[in-house]
């Protein structure tokens, strides 16, 4: 009999090197050691692989859902230089340019006709036409992550990226984007395109005094999102004057946020941080959400208060379960130090609208909403729906139908409830002193702020885990 120590190992998880949406959520892209592939965002279906020889892909950036992609070697093994930029057809299913720079590319943003590349220290800008020219380049502060962004919608303009100094923010604005194909036979009236402003637009606005973290607009460029590197504070500006217009609260520990995404209607924002959670905050007053506030928020009107009982925190959460790799029982590291180490917790979420899944099939067609697609670096795909108001209970588990199978919601790891994270920067008194605030909101709504698990998929295998 073999009394020796064995490990009880599951499917390995898959590695994912990148995973992102295109600016308006129908597609994702995911980068992996075997190449790249093309999935519907929702629902979940493999539209296209792509097996890349010779090394790995550090990113794989759609422009919006053409067969046009931007891909960027990296890895330890990378199949391209990190300091080109590869235009690659997908229908031709072959290169068919590059960008070359003299040093590592950081970062992209991509709209029509337009490609934005962030280097370490500037951002330059390509018109993509029959050939690829250099419309400008822009410097800027220290940027390691490679931020940027730019509005996508039709006579959009706006660019931006992080400024000569520390925690500025720099707006720049292009020719405008141009309008979709227009398919069928002409309107005798053709939509005008937006007013400008009257007023010449800010060019540069202080965001934080620390290093910005990430830098989001929504596809029309009327706001801009900024983080800084204390992950606790994410702030909505005016990108026309410059004004910040709302101040949301995470939390109160330190936390790296790894991104935030605008609602396409612009009336909610989403935040996600290497905490594992993920964070909705009302941005417009009518959206019949509201967002949390301290207890003793009533008295700012009389007393002076610290700036902590002024937040407004999100009104609804969701945390992504842990998904282990394996489950070992000898007392030893079943990894060896070489492998690839899979960040459980880190993920991309995007906004979509979908059907209601609360709406009773019988009483007609469903009515849309928008939802949340979380996509984790594991290869977990998760849609959430949004908690209601009314609601005194969550909805229970349903089975979904979608074009690659039947799934159960509620099937991934068991989740960890949401708890208030704890401040390690000595606010632990202001803490003790707002306990009240998550108690007297569940009591007026009678039930918990998360998100509902609608469905639960996996993807990153070429056959789309179906």
């Amino acid at each position: 009999m073999n009394f020796a120590r064995h490990s009880i190992s599951a499917t390995a998880p898959v590695l994912i090197f990148d995973a992102r949406f295109d600016s308006d959520c129908h597609i994702f892209t995911a980068a992996t050691p075997a190449g790249f592939a093309v999935y519907r965002a929702r629902p979940l279906q493999l539209l296209r692989k792509r097996e890349i020889t010779g090394g790995t892909l550090a990113a794989v950036v759609p422009l919006h859902t053409s067969s046009l992609l931007f891909l960027i070697g990296g890895g330890r093994s990378p199949r391209y230089p990190p300091n080109k930029v590869i235009l690659w057809d997908d229908t031709l299913g072959q290169e068919v340019a590059e960008l070359e720079f003299r040093e590592r590319v950081r970062g992209l943003a991509c709209r029509k006709g337009w490609l934005a590349v962030a280097l370490r220290r500037r951002v330059v800008v390509f018109e993509l036409g029959k050939a690829v020219a250099r419309y400008g380049e822009w410097d800027t502060c220290d940027n390691p992550r490679g931020l940027l962004a730019m509005a996508t919608a039709a006579y959009s303009t706006l660019l931006a990226i992080p400024g000569r100094q520390m925690g500025h923010v720099h707006l720049i604005h292009l020719p405008p984007c141009s309008p979709p194909e227009q398919l069928g036979p002409p309107m005798s009236a053709p939509p005008r395109p937006p007013s400008r402003p009257t007023k010449h637009p800010v060019s540069m606005f202080i965001a934080h005094e620390s290093a910005l973290t990430t830098l989001s607009v929504p596809s029309s460029g009327n706001f801009v999102a900024t983080t800084s590197s204390r992950g606790t504070l994410v702030r909505i500006w005016d990108s026309n004057t410059g004004k910040r217009v709302r101040e949301f609260r995470r939390g109160t520990d330190k936390a790296e946020i790894y991104g935030v995404a605008f609602r396409p209607d612009e009336r909610e924002v989403c935040v996600w941080s290497d905490k594992g959670t993920i964070h909705v905050f009302a941005l417009a007053d009518d959206t019949g959400s509201s967002n949390r506030q301290s207890t003793f928020s009533p008295l700012k009107p009389f007393v002076p208060l610290p700036k902590y009982f002024k937040s407004e925190w999100s009104y609804a959460q969701y945390r992504i379960p842990s998904q282990s790799a394996h489950i070992s029982l000898s007392a030893g590291p079943s990894k060896p130090p070489t492998a690839d180490v899979v960040d459980e917790e880190k993920c991309v979420v995007g906004w979509i609208v979908a059907p209601s899944d609360d709406h009773d099939s019988a009483e007609g067609e469903s009515p849309m909403e928008h939802q949340l697609v979380a996509l984790t670096y594991t290869g977990g795909w998760y849609r959430l729906s949004l908690p209601k108001t009314s609601a005194a209970t969550a909805a229970p588990s349903r089975t979904s139908t979608t074009g690659t199978g039947t799934v159960i919601s509620g099937s991934p790891p068991r989740a960890v409830p949401m708890s208030r994270p704890r401040s390690s920067s000595g606010s632990s008194f202001a803490g003790r002193l707002d306990k009240g605030k998550d108690v007297d909101r569940d009591k007026e709504g009678g039930s918990s702020h998360e998100c509902i698990l609608r469905e639960f998929r996996r993807f990153g295998r070429w056959d789309g885990w179906g």
